[in-house]
């Protein structure tokens, strides 16, 4: 059990805090710019007594490698292993050309590098109009604001209005989407030959037609060990692409060690998502994942591509096929709305959503 805040803040002291931070968008890059030494209190993070231990590249748990040029069916099965176990793998040798992922990363870099009067006016927490950028969006909902900021846009099914999308990422996020695309169809075809159902399942489920995604910027924090980059948590939707620079910091969870996932030039990240260990039937794992805050002057960018159902008041639930007197339904049916719905009324945390929806006898 963690201990409380050691410097405690009045709620509503804490909610005028953070209006003003909101309200001055200038995003956490503006206060590592006015140079500032000690971090704001609301980004201090609650003490754990009892920390996790990390583990270091060469465990035996660290994040699978899977080279996309070795033969198909070598592919599919350290892909089901990978998605059956930690979750987490990366790819190589894939036909995403470096330089469409060089030029999204570096396009991210390059927006949250501009002056605070030019990002400012895409500050918002709207997006209904398909693009934001903010300091975490559930800013006022978490015990404690985590150090990173995010351009947020709507991919599909409808591209986001692109006078809120910044002019220097615009090119390479139409170049990206079209990558993301391609390589998510293949990585869902794998995925569902290593559950044993027919390769085109998932694109009939929709679960390529809706995408959201969310670059996030984490700039160097003074006070690292004081706060977090990222929260640990779960994704919500299908499947995940991520992309991400040279600076370390993602972790995932593995029992009760937090493994690091060393950066690959040119590799892509991909973790399943709460929605296809659901559709799997509890087969594929969902796991909690985390960002330390960045002790580097160099800042860590990443470009994540969560992959969700395009039909949102259809049911979801296991896949019939996977489904026997053996190995009953582990998941009660759901529609993707009301999912989403439950996702954003709280704050940013582990395995909440897919216990919510599990069957109660099978806890």
């Amino acid at each position: 059990m963690s201990s409380p805040n050691p410097n405690p803040v009045p709620n509503s002291d804490r909610l005028k805090q953070l209006k003003q931070f909101d309200e001055s968008k200038i995003g956490v890059k503006g206060l590592v710019d006015k140079g500032l030494t000690t971090i704001p209190s609301f980004f201090i993070h609650p003490v754990d007594p009892n920390p996790e231990p990390i583990t270091r590249p060469g465990h035996k748990h660290s994040i699978p490698v899977v080279d996309f040029s070795a033969p198909r069916s070598t592919v599919i099965e350290q892909i089901h292993f990978a998605s059956t176990t930690l979750g987490f793998f990366q790819i190589i040798n894939h036909d995403v050309p470096l330089d469409a992922i060089n030029r999204i990363i570096g396009s991210i870099k390059l927006f949250n590098e501009l002056p605070d009067e030019v990002k400012m006016k895409y500050y918002s927490r709207d997006m209904t109009r398909g693009a934001a950028y903010s300091t975490n969006f559930d800013l006022y909902n978490s015990k404690a604001a985590s150090w990173r900021d995010t351009l947020q846009m709507r991919l599909a099914p409808t591209l986001p209005e692109w006078e809120f999308v910044p002019e220097v990422c615009r090119e390479a996020v139409v170049e990206w989407d079209k990558e993301v695309v391609k390589i998510g169809e293949e990585l869902m075809g794998l995925l569902c030959e290593g559950l044993g159902v027919n390769k085109g399942r998932l694109k009939e489920l929709s679960c390529l037609d809706a995408r959201i995604m969310a670059a996030h910027y984490y700039p160097y924090c003074p006070q690292p060990e004081l706060t977090k980059g990222l929260t640990p948590h779960t994704d919500p939707g299908v499947l995940t692409v991520l992309v991400q620079n040279e600076v370390t910091g993602l972790q995932v969870k593995f029992g009760e060690d937090w493994v690091d996932l060393e950066p690959i030039p040119g590799a892509i990240v991909i973790n399943i998502g709460d929605i296809l260990q659901i559709i799997s039937n509890d087969e594929y794992k969902s796991v909690e994942h985390r960002v330390l805050a960045n002790p580097f002057q160099e800042p860590r960018v990443s470009v994540a591509v969560f992959f969700n159902p395009g039909q949102r008041e259809n049911p979801f639930g296991p896949l019939p096929e996977l489904i026997s007197d053996e190995k009953p339904a582990v998941y009660r049916e759901f529609t993707f709305m009301d999912y989403m719905r439950r996702f954003f009324s709280k704050e940013l945390d582990g395995k909440s959503l897919t216990n919510y929806y599990r069957v109660s006898n099978q806890i």
